[in-house]
Parts: C-alpha cells; sequence; structure tokens
C-alpha cells in the first residue's frame, strides 16, 4: 500500500509475483464496483514479477474494495470450478450410457 497518505480512499497495491492474469481480473472486478471512481495497473518492469493497482474510491477505504473484489472473484472461480465439474461428470456419463448402448 502507499505510504505516506493520511486519504483511505485512494491506495496503491503491490502484489509479487503476479502479472497481467490476476491485475486485469482485479482491474475489471473493481471497475464494475460503484464504490470505485478509478482503478487501473501498472508493471514497473517486464523483467519484474510484480504489479501495482491503484484504487481509488468514492469516499470508503481502498483496502475494504479491493478485499471485496477479492471475495467477488473468489466466488466467481468457485461457481466456474463447480459448473465445469458438472459439465465434465455429465459428459461422462453420456459416454458411458453410450458405450453401455453400443455393447448390447
Amino acid at each position: 500500500m502507499e505510504h505516506g497518505s493520511a486519504d483511505e480512499s485512494a491506495s496503491t497495491f503491490s502484489f509479487t509475483d503476479e502479472d497481467h492474469t490476476l491485475a486485469n481480473t482485479l482491474r475489471f472486478s473493481l471497475n464494475q464496483d460503484p464504490r470505485v471512481a478509478f482503478c487501473g495497473y501498472s508493471i514497473p518492469h517486464p523483467s519484474e514479477a510484480r504489479v501495482n493497482i491503484r484504487v481509488q474510491t468514492t469516499g470508503v477505504p481502498a483496502n475494504e474494495v479491493l478485499k471485496d473484489s477479492c471475495q467477488d472473484l473468489l466466488m466467481i472461480c468457485q461457481h466456474s470450478r463447480h459448473t465445469f465439474s458438472l459439465a465434465v461428470q455429465d459428459f461422462k456419463n453420456e459416454q458411458a450410457l453410450k458405450a453401455m448402448n453400443v455393447e448390447e
């Protein structure tokens, strides 16, 4: 987080060992939040595995909005994983039924 700033509604967060994948996803999610006035990210140097995400809110603490956005992304990932697992299981069940019908 940016140091020396008394305004909690604007902060820069630095994530190590991350790249465009997380940064762009978080940026998109944060920009969907009506409490966010601005959100963007930068990668200081291509050889450095670090991203900086700047969040400016309409007054709420930026770290609270970032935390909520991370929770939203976690729920989206869990839903996607669950939906995918169900689709794979349905596919396997269909294949098993087709195999049983062919053998008869």
